[in-house]
């Protein structure tokens, strides 16, 4: 499993909206320049995001984005799956797939063992976690 750069820039640009909530709308060319993202390519992001109710859009002069919840709400997973799909290293790992082998296969133990530990620490890395983080790497200075 790979993640794409929808699924990065997602985390990226939910990252940068809780870093900068402050209560007023987050406008796209913000977010665009912070984070060296194209425009177009947030704006195809933000619609799936916004779809799924992750965001709330504000239209105006000075419109933007807000989360609609709380950082701690939002799992990297929940995040991942709207952008991503399917976080599994194989189809046949989520039963999605009807594989004719599968009661003889022996690698599927391998594949099941790496999509629990995927989603064990996709679904408990929450978007506060993340903002946590951040914060700690701009604590850091030399002197």
């Amino acid at each position: 499993m790979k993640i794409s750069t929808k699924g990065r820039y997602a985390l990226r640009l939910m990252i940068d909206l809780g870093t900068y909530n402050i209560g007023e709308p987050i406008s796209i060319k913000d977010i665009s320049r912070r984070q060296e993202i194209s425009e177009k390519y947030l704006e195809q992001i933000i619609s799936i995001l916004n779809k799924a109710g992750f965001v709330r859009s504000v239209r105006g002069a000075q419109g933007g984005y807000l989360l609609t919840r709380e950082p701690k709400e939002y799992t990297v997973g929940m995040i991942l799956r709207l952008t991503e799909g399917d976080l599994a290293p194989v189809s046949c790992v989520n039963g999605k797939e009807d594989c004719d082998k599968r009661d003889t296969c022996v690698t599927i133990r391998i594949w099941k063992q790496i999509n629990d530990a995927i989603n064990n620490v996709v679904d408990n890395i929450t978007l506060e976690d993340l903002l946590e983080w951040q914060e700690g790497l701009t604590d850091q200075y030399v002197i």
